[in-house]
């Protein structure tokens, strides 16, 4: 392998005779004691998969290794996302449209998510404009700040997995979220001690996060803010968890400050070696499994919501909804081309139960037409659709199943 490696690399012009002959002769008898391996397409009829070496050398040998079959282990929970890079698996002419045009989804999720954000932070504007701080009471700072978290945990998360697109998302929900914060600040709805605090994390947080992404972050500094955002976001979600179903459930401080212990000795555990190597994936994953719970969790407390007051589906607008549904639907395609079964699991969860399950029910109390119910059924049910059908075909599977597979055992 070395004398192969060695005869690729030294162009033949600068050696000496007597070593060209012999090199020569390596390589061919090295060629003829390995076979050429060829690319063949993955499908469930041709169980291999290639693997690029190294994909900035000019030496890019493909091997080709059989296909592990899942043993009831599901691979796609290790969300490491040191290890999760995007995989471009037979770069054919297809595979690499259907790359691009995912990408562009995902880069198009802004505008609804964009859309989504500016009627709350325009009616905000006009209420302090008018002097009409009560107003802004309406909106809970608690709330936002925990979906803040939510977006900088996440930003972090894409920011590792160098998914730009994803990023800027993450990015804009970080911005629009705290420009609401400052809003409530003004307002003197939301405390100052905690905006302040608020704002040295988001300043720090998306500094940080464009550094590492630019590769120009030093290692200690970036693990620090990992440990930061996992402790923050476990501390965060039990408590969420717990404080939407009172007062059924008691009012208490408990879960938040249990699930905190437990996330400081996971992460102290981890950096001290106590653990081992599946462990620290685990909990290098937590940051990215937290953020991905707390949006889970909130069309969890919004249906709630509506189970206790109807009525309040009223207020609930429908064209918002709309959007929700449009912005995580459109990353759907991109987390399944790459295999992120974390960023699908909060793209569907978002997409269904909170986008179109809140239209449904708006539908259910006869406050929206049939006529937009059937057309968001239709819309989203065809857009899932051609985008398993597309990712099979991409990836030479006779079914669109084959593809969900993958994301769950991993390929």
């Amino acid at each position: 392998m070395m004398a192969m490696a060695m005869a690729k690399s030294t162009p033949f012009a600068f050696t000496p005779l007597h070593l060209r002959s012999r090199l020569q002769q390596q390589q061919h008898h090295h060629n003829a004691n390995f076979p050429q391996f060829k690319y063949l397409a993955p499908s469930p009829h041709n169980p291999f998969f290639l693997l690029n070496v190294s994909p900035s050398s000019q030496f890019r040998p493909f091997f080709a290794f059989p296909r592990q079959r899942p043993n009831f282990a599901i691979k796609a929970l290790d969300s490491d996302a040191a290890n999760q890079e995007s995989v471009h698996v037979g770069k054919n002419e297809s595979y690499q449209q259907w790359d691009s045009l995912t990408a562009k989804f995902s880069a198009a999720a802004n505008f609804p998510f964009l859309l989504l954000q500016m009627p709350q932070i325009i009616l905000n504007a006009r209420n302090l404009l008018s002097g009409n701080k009560l107003a802004l009471s309406a909106v809970p700072w608690l709330g936002m700040l925990t979906s803040l978290l939510g977006n900088l945990s996440l930003l972090s998360y894409f920011a590792k997995k160098r998914e730009k697109e994803a990023m800027v998302v993450q990015t804009l929900g970080v911005v629009s979220t705290y420009v609401v914060l400052v809003q409530l600040a003004l307002a003197e709805t939301m405390p100052l001690p905690y905006f302040l605090a608020t704002s040295v994390v988001v300043i720090s947080g998306l500094v940080l996060n464009f550094l590492n992404y630019f590769g120009i972050l030093n290692a200690g500094i970036w693990r620090f803010w990992e440990d930061f955002i996992t402790i923050g976001g476990l501390s965060v979600l039990p408590q969420i968890m717990w404080s939407t179903f009172v007062p059924y459930v008691p009012n208490s401080i408990l879960p938040g400050a249990t699930s905190f212990v437990i996330a400081v000795l996971a992460v102290t555990l981890a950096r001290t070696g106590k653990l081992s190597e599946k462990g620290v994936k685990f909990v290098g994953g937590i940051s990215g499994w937290t953020a991905t719970l707390l949006f889970m969790w909130m069309p969890v407390s919004q249906m709630w919501t509506n189970y206790l007051n109807p009525e309040n589906m009223k207020g609930l607008s429908a064209f918002s909804m709309l959007l929700a549904m449009l912005g995580n639907g459109l990353m759907l395609p991109r987390a399944l081309l790459i295999r992120d079964f974390m960023w699908f699991t909060g793209s569907v969860w978002a997409t269904l139960f909170y986008g179109y399950g809140n239209i449904a029910c708006l539908y259910y109390l006869n406050i929206i037409s049939k006529e937009f119910f059937l057309s968001a059924t239709v819309g989203l049910i065809s857009f899932i659709g051609t985008a398993f059908w597309r990712d099979s075909v991409v990836h030479g599977y006779s079914s669109p199943s084959a593809s969900l597979r993958d994301l769950v055992f991993g390929s």
